[in-house]
């Protein structure tokens, strides 16, 4: 990639990034100093951390105690209170991939629900994260006290810090409003807009992209006018992004080539699988209690050197008496056979590899090298199997040799100095529901017969008409404007509400150009509601005479939303005097479908 640029900005800054993960959890930072090349920094050591070095994470738990529901420890100091405690009952709750609880349509994923722990009793997600991101905030801190020159300086830059927080390509606006919340609740920032500016989002695939263009990996397919592909393979989801590069005024800047995607197929679910099995095997022995210890055992130790189906594996989990032949036990140790583990990973690797093929294929420009990263990816099984199954279809997958663990922390921060990426796919069509004067010559509209009314106006519409704003699969660039025309009537001006509040359909389903919400309406979700200032407006409206010789008053103004972002962002727009004007508008989630079992 071309050299970094100096930081152009007039004030110094403290720049974090935080990637929270299913399993384990890292960060790293940047001192921007204006006219200076910022330098990526990882954070290499968290609090109460004992083993630490340049690959170092920390894991992604959090303790409660079961008496008033105080966080008692969260990341390193959680893990030390564990292994130190003594007894058969702890007095905690221990919260681990917690992540997956914050998830987009649950109700259409609820098999992961029953397949990771539940949550403690009055706690909520948002709350959780914040803890852990108190934990995550204080530990980046310490650390740049203790490591970095002018420290003292430097982290009283409290009002000059800015966060970017990664999550997985799946999450939408929802997760990231909650991520903002918890961001507050944790004293990341405080509760003003000003301040909640300052917290930035990039999902794991395109920070992962970063990462790779920083170590100059792409080049050689880029330069040859292909895309190159990008699997995050970490603890709860795989992210597999797509990208080309365009030059453009002698910078290189890339765009996504198809639609990103998100499955739940990472390595929790290997030990999942692992659990399972132990569980059948074991369910008639003095050995069942001890199923949940002997696969945390499995997680940090077999499943991480396991390579090959040829050579049996073992897991150490009790003492040299510990014994069962017929169990396959013996000094503490159960064999399993290289087929059986293997047999544990396969349902993950499938996944991944078929939906590497599909992202190939729906791909834009031709792909044929595959990036792989994330904790998952340490796997040498999972690289080995990806490897031989994806080189059958003409793809080489290829591993970085760095610290695969702490890539996606490092390409947020990435992401906000070199800002590579500048143009998105959709991935669903986004539009607004709405009503259009009623045709009793159109057969569907005869068939919504019921849902026809009478406006202000005096005429006739029919309803569950879906206005597309944007489909699905469409090239957004940042800078693209989508504006849609929204309007309200009545007979008086108090009548409208102000502020004005307008909701953003997403359509989840296959049809490609849908038109009424009532046909596979479960597919239609309520994205956000755009909250409009339309005070300024009300004023200027002049009374209008109805079809059936009433009076009436209409209210039009736009909404202008820009999709090509890692966040959306929303206008308002009207008309005064001749003359366009425009206010920014909120964005709130969770108002529209408050009874919808499919958001969050």
């Amino acid at each position: 990639m071309e050299p970094t640029q100096p930081y152009n900005g007039v004030k110094r800054k403290l720049l974090i990034g935080l990637d929270i993960g299913t399993t384990c959890s890292g960060a790293s930072y940047s001192v921007l100093e204006p006219g200076r090349v910022p330098e990526i920094k990882p954070v290499t050591r968290f609090a109460d951390q004992e083993h630490v070095g340049g690959d170092s994470k920390v894991p992604s738990i959090v303790l409660y105690s079961r008496e008033d529901g105080r966080c008692l420890a969260a990341g390193a100091k959680a893990t030390k209170m564990e292994d130190s405690f003594e007894g058969n009952a702890p007095p905690w709750y221990k919260v681990e991939w917690f992540k997956l609880h914050m998830r987009p349509n649950p109700g259409l994923t609820s098999y992961i629900t029953k397949n990771i722990p539940p949550l403690p009793p009055k706690k909520t997600i948002v709350e959780i994260f914040a803890d852990f991101l108190r934990y995550l905030n204080t530990s980046v801190v310490d650390y740049i006290r203790e490591t970095h020159y002018n420290s003292v300086n430097l982290v009283s830059l409290e009002y000059e810090r800015e966060f970017v927080l990664t999550h997985p390509n799946g999450w939408e606006g929802a997760q990231q409003s909650q991520l903002r919340e918890a961001a507050v609740m944790a004293s990341l920032i405080p509760d003003t807009d000003d301040a909640k500016s300052r917290i930035h989002f990039v999902t794991e695939g395109e920070a992962g992209l970063h990462f790779c263009i920083r170590r100059g990996l792409t080049l050689q397919s880029l330069n040859n006018g292909e895309g190159i592909l990008v699997i995050d393979a970490g603890g709860g989801t795989v992210d597999m992004s797509a990208y080309g590069r365009r030059i453009l005024a002698g910078k290189s800047l890339y765009h996504e080539i198809c639609e990103p995607q998100c499955i739940f197929k990472g390595s929790v679910f290997v030990t999942r699988n692992a659990t399972e099995y132990l569980k059948d095997r074991l369910c008639e022995s003095s050995f069942l209690n001890d199923v949940p210890y002997i696969a945390s055992c499995f997680d940090r130790t077999t499943k991480l050197r396991f390579s090959s189906i040829e050579e049996p594996q073992y897991i150490k989990f009790g003492r040299p008496s510990d014994r069962n032949e017929e169990l396959g036990i013996l000094s503490g140790q159960i064999k399993l056979t290289g087929t059986r583990v293997a047999s544990f990973f396969q349902p993950c690797t499938e996944a991944i590899t078929e939906s590497v093929l599909v992202l190939a294929e729906k791909a834009k420009k031709k792909i044929s090298t595959v990036f792989l990263i994330g904790g998952f990816s340490a796997s040498n099984f999972l690289y080995r199997t990806l490897k031989d199954s994806l080189s059958k279809e003409g793809l080489e997958l290829y591993r970085p040799d760095s610290h695969l663990n702490k890539a996606v922390a490092d390409g947020a921060i990435s992401f906000y100095i070199d800002h590579l990426v500048r143009a998105r796919y959709s991935k669903y069509t986004y539009g607004i529901a709405s009503y259009i004067p009623y045709d009793i010559t159109n057969v569907e509209h005869r068939q919504r017969l019921s849902t026809v009314f009478t406006d202000s106006d005096g005429v006739d519409n029919v309803q569950h008409v879906f206005v597309p704003i944007l489909y699905k699969g469409t090239e957004v660039m940042e800078v693209t404007e989508f504006r849609e025309q929204f309007f309200r009537k009545a007979e008086a001006r108090d009548d409208f509400p102000d502020p004005m509040t307008d909701d953003i359909l997403c359509y989840r389903g296959l049809d490609e150009n849908p038109r009424w919400t009532d046909i596979d309406s479960e597919m239609y979700t309520t994205l956000c509601t755009v909250v409009s200032d339309v005070s300024k407006l009300k004023q200027n409206l002049r009374r209008k005479r109805g079809r059936d010789g009433r009076f009436y008053y209409c209210l039009d103004y736009d909404i202008i939303l820009q999709f090509g972002l890692t966040e959306l962002k929303a206008q308002t727009c009207w008309r005064e005097h001749g003359q366009e004007k425009r206010s920014p508008a909120k964005i709130l989630y969770g108002l529209g479908d408050q009874n919808d079992p499919n958001l969050v």
